[in-house]
C-alpha cells in the first residue's frame, strides 16, 4: 500500500484534512486510533468511523514481526514479513533509532554485502517503510529513522520520499533525524532539496579510488568520489545537516596508508563526518574486518589530520547482523564457509 492510496482511502470514507492527519499521525506513531483527548466519535465523520476498523486491520497486515534477534549491545535485529510473504530487515539501534529497508534485495550488488548477492526482488511501498517504523515503535521509542537497511533508496526514490514526508510530519521525527543513505545518484541531489521534509544525507563512500569503487559497488552510478563529495557538500550546507560519509572498513582493501591520504585530500575541511564501520563479516564472502588496533589507528590518524572521524560498531555483530543475513537464513541460503568474527567492545567504539 502506498501512503497516497491510504490518503485516497480515507478521503473516500469521508475524512477531511484534519481527520486524515489524525489517522495517519496515530498510525505512524504506533498509537491506538482511540488515543488523544478527543474521542473518535466526537471528531470523526460517521462514515470514517464505520470504515476505520477495516482500515486499521489493513494497516496491521502491511508488515508483521517474523522474528526478533536481540544483541548484547542493545540492538535488536528484526525480520519483518510483508503481506506478500517477502521479508526485509530492520534494526532497532541503541539510543532510540531504527534502521529500515527500502527494497527487498538490492540492485547495486556491493560485493561485500549479503543483500547485494541476490539482486533486486521488488520495491517497497511507502507504507511498508512506515510500517517498519510502526513495528519498531511498538517495541521501544523511536526518535531517529535511518534508511540504511536492505536496498538502495535512490532506486526507489518516489516511495522513499513519500515515507520520509510522512515520518517528518505526522510521524513526529525531526528532519535532521531522518537519514537518507545512498551510494550516490544524481537524482538524489536533484530531488531531496525539493521536498518539504529534507533529510540528512549519508553517502556510502568506502574508498577514494574510482577504480576500486567500481569493483566494490559494481552497479552504482559512475560518479567519481570527488563528484560525490562535491554534490553531497552542496546538499549538506544547504540543509545545515553535516553529511555522514560511510566507510565499511575492509581488511587489506580500503585500510591502507594510501587510502588514509586519499581521505584527507577528499574530506578535510568538508561539512561532514566520516563514519568508519569495521566490516560485519558475512559467511561465504572473502572479506574481513581489520584488527581493532588498526581500525583505531586509522581513525586517530584521520582525526589528527583534520577529518572528523567516528569509529563505530556495526550493531548486532553477535547475532550475525550484517544486512541481509537474517533474510538469507530464513530463506535457507547456506553459508559457503564459517567465518571468524572478532567482536569489538559493545556500542559505539570511539568518538576520536
Amino acid at each position: 500500500m502506498q501512503i497516497a492510496h491510504l490518503r485516497e482511502r480515507l478521503r473516500a470514507a469521508g475524512a477531511g484534512p484534519s481527520h486524515e492527519q489524525r489517522v495517519l499521525r496515530l498510525w505512524a506513531q504506533a498509537l491506538p486510533q482511540t488515543s488523544g483527548k478527543r474521542r473518535p466519535q466526537d471528531f470523526l465523520p460517521a462514515t470514517l468511523l464505520a470504515a476505520l476498523p477495516r482500515i486499521e486491520s489493513e494497516l496491521a497486515r502491511i508488515a508483521r514481526l517474523q522474528s526478533v534477534h536481540p544483541a548484547a549491545d542493545g540492538a535488536e535485529r528484526l525480520l519483518v514479513a510483508l503481506a506478500d510473504g517477502q521479508t526485509v530487515e530492520s534494526v532497532l539501534l541503541p539510543r532510540d533509532g531504527v534502521c529500515i529497508s527500502s527494497q527487498v534485495g538490492c540492485a547495486v550488488g556491493c560485493v561485500f554485502c549479503m543483500t547485494g548477492q541476490g539482486g533486486l526482488v521488488r520495491q517497497l511501498a511507502s507504507a511498508e517503510m512506515v510500517a517498519q517504523v510502526v513495528l519498531a515503535r511498538q517495541r521501544r521509542p523511536v526518535k531517529k529513522v535511518v534508511f540504511m537497511g536492505m536496498g538502495e533508496p535512490a532506486h526507489n526514490l518516489d516511495n522513499v520520499v513519500e515515507a520520509i514526508d510522512l515520518l517528518g510530519t505526522a510521524g513526529g521525527i525531526a528532519h535532521k533525524n531522518l537519514v537518507f543513505s545512498t551510494v550516490g545518484d544524481p537524482r538524489v541531489f536533484e530531488r531531496l532539496p525539493q521536498g518539504r521534509v529534507k533529510p540528512a544525507l549519508a553517502l556510502s563512500l568506502h574508498t577514494t579510488r574510482a577504480d576500486l569503487r567500481e569493483k566494490l559497488l559494481p552497479r552504482a552510478p559512475r560518479m567519481s568520489p570527488q563528484e560525490l563529495v562535491d554534490a553531497a557538500e552542496g546538499y549538506g550546507r544547504a540543509t545545515g545537516y553535516p553529511v555522514q560519509y560511510q566507510w565499511a572498513l575492509l581488511e587489506g582493501i580500503n585500510d591502507s596508508d594510501d587510502e588514509i591520504e586519499g581521505i584527507v585530500q577528499l574530506l578535510k575541511g568538508k561539512y561532514g563526518v566520516l563514519n568508519m564501520i569495521p566490516y560485519n563479516t558475512v559467511d561465504g564472502l572473502p572479506y574481513r574486518r581489520p584488527t581493532w588496533e588498526r581500525a583505531a589507528e586509522i581513525a586517530r590518524t584521520l582525526h589528527r589530520r583534520g577529518v572528523l572521524t567516528k569509529l563505530r560498531q556495526s550493531a548486532g555483530q553477535d547475532v550475525d547482523g550484517g544486512c541481509g543475513q537474517l533474510r538469507a537464513r530464513a530463506l535457507g541460503v547456506p553459508a559457503a564457509q564459517p567465518a571468524t568474527r572478532p567482536v569489538y567492545p559493545a556500542g559505539r567504539i570511539a568518538d576520536l
